[in-house]
C-alpha cells in the first residue's frame, strides 16, 4: 500500500507541473551557472539532472558557466596569485592562458560529460569557437579582460535544432586573435538578450536580493527594474550584487522576458523556480505595473 501511496504521489506531483511544463515548452531557457555554485559535487550533479530534465520535457536549455574558483586554484598551483579589481580579475597574458585551458577545457568538457552521464545530449562552445564573443579590452588597468561588442548566436541554435543542450565557457576573443577573459554573468545576459530568451536564471551561492543582507528572511522575491534602481542609490544592492543584479537589468533591457538570481545551494533549485509556483530566489522583471 506504501508504494501505491508512494506512486500516487508522484503522479500528483507530475500533474501540478503540467502547466509549467506546458508554459516553458519549445522556450528558451539560459542558465548562468558557475563560482562557487559549482564547487559541491553532488549539487552540481542535481543541477546537470535538473538540465536534463527540463530538456527531456521539451524547454530549450541553454547552459553558459564560469568558474573563477578552480582558476584561481590552478594559478595557485602555479605559484601566481590571483588580483582583483572592482570584482574582475585582472588578467595577463599567462593568465588568459590559463583562463582558457580551465574554462574551455577542463570545466566545460566535465559539464559536457556530466549532462552526458545524467542522459542528455550536450556539446560544449566558448567564445572562441566560430569567434562567437567577440570582445575588446575593457581596461588596460584589467589586462585581458574583455568587454563584449558582439555575440554570434547562430553556433548555439544550429546545437538546440539539433536537439543538443549547448554548454558555453565565457572566453572571447578581437579581430587580432587575442583572448579575453569574460564575466560570465555579463556573458550570459548578453547572449539570453540576443536570443529573446524566455527566461535567464543565474545561479549564486546566496538566497538572492535581500533588504538586510545580514537577514536571510528579508529576501525580495520580486523586483522591477525601477525598484532595483532605487535600492543601488539606498546602498541595498551592493558590493558583489551590483554587477550581478545590473546584469539581471541587462538582460532585461535586451529582450529577456524575466530573470532569476536562483540559490544554488538548494536542492534541485532549477525545478523548483520553473516546474512549481513556490520559486527560490529573486526575480527580476520589467515592470510589474504591466506584467503579463
Amino acid at each position: 500500500m506504501s508504494l501505491e501511496i508512494s506512486n500516487a504521489h508522484r503522479a500528483e506531483i507530475l500533474t501540478q507541473a503540467l502547466p509549467y511544463i506546458q508554459k516553458y515548452y519549445g522556450k528558451i531557457i539560459v542558465i548562468k551557472y558557475g563560482g562557487n555554485a559549482m564547487i559541491n559535487e553532488k549539487l552540481k550533479e542535481q543541477v546537470m539532472e535538473d538540465i536534463v530534465l527540463l530538456h527531456l520535457v521539451g524547454v530549450e536549455v541553454v547552459l553558459v558557466h564560469g568558474g573563477g574558483p578552480e582558476i584561481t586554484e590552478t594559478l595557485k598551483r602555479m605559484g601566481k596569485d590571483s588580483i582583483f579589481m572592482n570584482g574582475l580579475r585582472v588578467t595577463d597574458k599567462e593568465t588568459a592562458d590559463v583562463v582558457q585551458m580551465v574554462l574551455a577545457g577542463k570545466i566545460n568538457k566535465s559539464l559536457v560529460n556530466l549532462l552526458q552521464i545524467k542522459g542528455g545530449t550536450a556539446i560544449g562552445l566558448s567564445g572562441l569557437d566560430g569567434h562567437m564573443i567577440k570582445a575588446e579590452m575593457k581596461d588596460e588597468a584589467l589586462g585581458y579582460v574583455g568587454e563584449i561588442t558582439d555575440v554570434d548566436i547562430r553556433p548555439i541554435i544550429d546545437l538546440i535544432n539539433n536537439d543538443y543542450i549547448p554548454v558555453v565557457s565565457t572566453i572571447g576573443c578581437d579581430e587580432d586573435g587575442n583572448v579575453y577573459n569574460i564575466n560570465a554573468d555579463t556573458a550570459a545576459a548578453y547572449i539570453a538578450g540576443k536570443m529573446k530568451a524566455e527566461r535567464l536564471i543565474t545561479m549564486t551561492d546566496i538566497e538572492g536580493i535581500l533588504r538586510d543582507k545580514n537577514d536571510p528572511k528579508s529576501l525580495i522575491q520580486c523586483i522591477d527594474i525601477e525598484e532595483a534602481k532605487e535600492l543601488f542609490d539606498t546602498g541595498i544592492i551592493s558590493g558583489g550584487m551590483i554587477p550581478k543584479v545590473q546584469c539581471c537589468i541587462d538582460a532585461i533591457e535586451k529582450g529577456v522576458k524575466k530573470v532569476t538570481i536562483l540559490d544554488g545551494r538548494v536542492p534541485h533549485a532549477l525545478l523548483i523556480e520553473t516546474l512549481t509556483n513556490e520559486g527560490a530566489g529573486t526575480m527580476v522583471i520589467k515592470d510589474k505595473h504591466n506584467e503579463e
